[in-house]
């Protein structure tokens, strides 16, 4: 698939438009029926997604909801976090990831990101359970002494496309008693090794519950919002699926107080006819980020391409590369008409929403070098070799620029770990 919708020659970031041009035949009857039938919330557009989703992540059941946060919130009051726990995340993520926590009544902690991947390290939230942390003979569970409240949660974030080191975790998490909750709204269809259970295993079938997004630029993206909870739990399922719908658990019978967290049956059939479509999707970014990969090892150690663990089959939601002149490469690549984004440029422990928690700079290093360095190229199912070329022409000529300038020496573990 050669195609791009922008014909000014520019290397778009994303390209949608184009997209969802090829796929109108497939788009417009989940229009029309809905319009004929009056199914807008719910219904059998809803239920034959979630079925068909379900299957695909390896999971044994899928609760569409509105969006990424509410799949995540739900997901958590689910699983059962109570008010006043703790629930552990890494602090390079998006804001979704601690608002979800906070929503559940729960309280976000954190533990740093691994160099390479950044996503959770193992270790650290093994040295922060055994540091940080007292054994509570009433709950079973870890008791956070600074914050004097229970830790019942983590929250590993399968961020850019690859999925965390999911063994340990989850090893860790049966030790200490805790729930294990996904945030999978990066890594629709991403794969993940387990030399525990000696298989492959997919985002969303490996913790207690998972939560995915269906935001229009995600791998699998809406029209519009939506998001969706998988499980093997049935009884986890059940209640998010009372949760969504104002705590109903048939019409008028409000069994809790719940939430308007439903799927747009629209978006529902949207999804559904894209998911068709995923699998080759995620392949074409595989192989967008072996051509990166390629060209971008030609720089050399000022410009580090992503890694991806051989536990790993990441999908590539973005593809993010690190260098110390991040700021300036990406204002030369925009003036050349190369589209890029940073994903992103303050963790969330430094966030003016957080002030109040008292985290400070130098707390999560890992997670603060990263955010001063990363840069995201153009990324999606379409992109042309010419137009990877291109960006990479660009890049180099940008560091040819500052060859005649004095450059700080950058080296990373990362730079030996080219895929």
């Amino acid at each position: 698939m050669t195609r791009n919708s922008y014909g000014n020659g520019d290397v778009p970031f994303v390209d949608l438009a184009t997209l969802h041009k090829e796929l109108l035949d497939e788009l417009e009857p989940v229009f029309r029926t809905a319009l004929e039938t009056a199914s807008f919330i719910g219904g059998p557009m809803v239920d034959g997604f979630e079925k068909d989703f379900a299957s695909f992540c390896d999971a044994q059941h899928c609760v569409g909801v509105s969006s990424g946060t509410d799949a995540l919130r739900f997901a958590l009051m689910a699983a059962g976090v109570q008010q006043g726990e703790v629930a552990i995340t890494v602090p390079n993520t998006f804001i979704a990831t601690t608002e979800a926590i906070s929503q559940a009544g729960a309280r976000p902690e954190f533990v740093d990101i691994d160099k390479h991947t950044y996503n959770m390290d193992p270790s650290k939230l093994q040295e922060l359970l055994q540091t940080e942390c007292s054994f509570d003979h009433k709950t079973g569970k870890p008791f956070h002494r600074r914050l004097k409240k229970v830790v019942s949660t983590v929250i590993p974030v399968h961020l850019y496309g690859q999925m965390a080191d999911m063994d340990p975790i989850l090893e860790i998490a049966r030790r200490h008693n805790l729930i294990v909750v996904e945030d999978a709204c990066q890594a629709h269809g991403a794969e993940y090794f387990s030399t525990a259970a000696n298989r492959w295993r997919k985002a969303g079938s490996m913790g207690h519950a998972a939560a995915f997004s269906f935001y229009p630029g995600k791998n699998l993206g809406a029209c519009g919002e939506g998001g969706a909870v998988t499980t093997n739990d049935a009884e986890i399922a059940r209640k998010v699926a009372i949760l969504r719908d104002h705590g109903q658990s048939r019409k008028y019978y409000h069994d809790v107080e719940g939430y308007n967290g439903r799927f747009d049956s629209i978006q529902a059939g949207i999804v559904h006819a894209k998911l068709r479509h995923l699998s080759f999707w995620n392949e074409q970014r595989r192989e967008s980020a072996r051509i990166y990969d390629e060209l971008l090892a030609l720089l050399g150690e000022s410009v580090i391409g992503p890694h991806q663990s051989n536990l790993s089959k990441s999908v590539y939601h973005l593809y993010v590369l690190r260098t110390p002149f991040r700021d300036q490469l990406q204002k030369y690549l925009d003036e050349a008409g190369v589209r890029t984004g940073i994903h992103y440029p303050i963790p969330i422990h430094l966030q003016a929403a957080y002030a109040a928690m008292g985290w400070k700079r130098g707390d999560f290093p890992e997670s603060e070098e990263a955010a001063n360095q990363i840069l995201s190229l153009p990324m999606f199912p379409g992109l042309t070799a010419d137009q990877q070329k291109r960006v990479v022409e660009t890049i180099s000529q940008f560091m040819a620029s500052c060859a005649s300038q004095p450059v700080r020496h950058f080296v990373t573990a990362a730079g030996a770990n080219k895929h």
